[in-house]
């Protein structure tokens, strides 16, 4: 047994001031220490009775004091109120042998509340998905590039830097998650009554809608400065600058182990940002299961608006047609009419079709018997008693041969290693050398032509109205589009194996971000 454990075994009251919330008047119990905590953020140290009994709310106050007193003194059996004598209004000899107390809070007492208001806030958070989280995003990257221009970046600097980042950072991933688990109560219809889902349903579907716009513009340019600040062990520098400062104040025989845990410490935070909007060794990036989970909550709403719809229709469920069955049985005027009433509804004919083989339909033509003979009238059925012991015709024989699939695993890895093949020489062809014409790309092949259209709508969708220049980056980072538009000119046509694309001719200069830093990518 563990120390925890045993510790745990020696104090069986330990946790008795939760033991309110397992009995009945649980929301008595509630109110009251409600009222401590309030008097005590008021600066009141003890409460009457009495004083109690007024603060409590009308729906759970007892029409008697006694009702308070006896909750008080439950909750100074538990642990979470102390009871003293109340001297304060005694005026006579007699007034020393009534029961007089004043209450206050224990220290107990004050630590469970503190922890069921934590777990409240927590159980009732919604989660947010804030955009402005990405800008403060960038705008710290970029920081620490101008700190990595330095041989020997300041450590203070630095490490206010860093912690900056985190703490942005850490307040996406979670209130992202929060918004995506409310949502998905929203979406299911719980916790949340269809006039207030209906009401905000449009509004909910454009705040999408915009942080999907802002996820895929400044996710790809994060990705990028990801990418700028781990090329030549930058970001190394500024993580030991920060960890060396975080454990300058360390005991000198500590020091070498705390620099250690410490930078440990800032490498697992920037690991967490970088696989947040990074895809790497085969698993997508967060940002873009958080960016598939927000498109398809789109869709998952519509369909929920299209259900009330059918509801507020009248559309029958299976209770009414069971009702309404009902209804038909009540007004029947005889068992003939009920008897088929139920087959027309239930469909409960003979099963002889069950036992149909060469032999029967060979007897059913020597002999046919008219679909409306009576079961007791037609001949039996023979049961195989196997299936009637264990539901099945055939015996049970020996299991199956453990199965090779060395062949299939080889023919796997061959497929991926040309799709990798296959993507690479597209990265290849789709690549300008400078700003060329959107014409002047020639014919693509299908694997070219495939990525070209993905970066080409990554680039549209940052488009605006008024707009003549983007720049936008694919969602693993690797490789960004530079489009601007045209005054005049002719329409481009790009060639493919499966057809001819037309579309405006523009000026366009698409770069692999993974041979190194891109010109001008600072100035972004």
């Amino acid at each position: 047994m563990t120390a925890t454990a045993t510790a745990l075994a020696g104090e069986p009251d330990r946790f008795s001031p939760f033991a309110h919330l397992t009995v009945q008047n649980t929301a008595l119990y509630r109110q009251v220490m409600r009222a401590f905590v309030v008097a005590k953020e008021h600066f009141a140290v003890h409460l009457r009775p009495e004083d109690v009994h007024a603060a409590l709310p009308g729906e759970v106050r007892p029409g008697e004091l006694d009702g308070v007193v006896k909750a008080l003194d439950k909750l100074v059996e538990w642990g979470n109120l102390r009871a003293d004598p109340d001297t304060g209004r005694v005026t006579a000899v007699e007034d020393f042998y009534r029961k007089r107390f004043i209450y206050q809070l224990t220290q107990a007492g004050e630590a469970a509340e503190e922890a069921l208001a934590g777990y409240d806030e927590a159980l009732g958070r919604r989660g947010a998905l804030q955009a402005i989280a990405l800008h403060d995003i960038v705008t710290q990257l970029r920081a620490l590039l101008v700190l990595t221009a330095d041989d020997q970046p300041d450590p203070g600097k630095t490490h206010l830097a860093l912690d900056a980042l985190a703490s942005r950072f850490a307040a996406l991933a979670d209130n992202a998650r929060a918004f995506m688990g409310s949502l998905q109560r929203t979406i299911d219809l719980h916790e949340v009554e269809e006039a207030v889902f209906l009401a905000y349903k449009d509004r909910l579907i454009q705040y999408l809608e915009r942080f999907i716009q802002d996820l895929i513009t400044l996710g790809g340019r994060i990705a990028q400065l990801i990418l700028e600040l781990e090329e030549s062990g930058r970001i190394e520098v500024l993580l030991r600058a920060a960890a060396g400062r975080e454990a300058a104040d360390a005991a000198p025989e500590e020091a070498e182990h705390a620099t250690q845990e410490a930078y440990a410490h800032w490498a697992g935070r920037w690991d967490g940002l970088a696989a947040w909007f990074l895809t790497r060794n085969g698993r997508e990036s967060q940002a873009r299961l958080l960016r598939g989970r927000a498109l398809g909550a789109i869709p998952q709403m519509l369909a929920v608006v299209r259900v009330l719809g059918e509801r507020r229709a009248g559309r029958s469920d299976r209770s009414a047609d069971f009702r309404a069955l009902a209804r038909w049985f009540a007004e029947t005027s005889d068992d003939a009419s009920r008897h088929r009433l139920w087959r027309a509804a239930f469909g409960l004919y003979p099963a002889r079709h069950l036992t149909i083989d060469a032999d029967s339909l060979a007897a059913r033509v020597a002999a046919p018997v008219p679909p409306t003979t009576s079961w007791a009238a037609a001949a039996p059925l023979r049961i195989s008693p196997q299936l009637r012991r264990t539901g099945r015709y055939e015996r049970r024989g020996k299991p199956r041969k453990v199965e090779d699939r060395q062949e299939r695993r080889r023919h796997l890895a061959e497929v991926a290693a040309k799709q990798a093949a296959e993507t690479a020489a597209a990265r290849a062809r789709l690549v300008t050398d400078g700003t060329v014409r959107l014409s002047e790309l020639g014919e693509l092949d299908p694997a070219s032509f495939g990525l070209f259209l993905q970066l080409l709508g990554d680039a549209l969708a940052t488009w605006r109205p008024g707009m003549r220049h983007t720049v936008a980056t694919s969602n693993d980072g690797s490789m960004e589009i530079r489009l601007s538009a045209l005054t005049e000119g002719p329409a481009a046509e790009i060639r493919t194996p499966s057809g001819t694309f037309r579309g405006p001719d523009h000026l366009i200069e698409i770069v692999d971000l993974t041979d190194g830093p891109t010109h001008g990518a600072s100035d972004r």
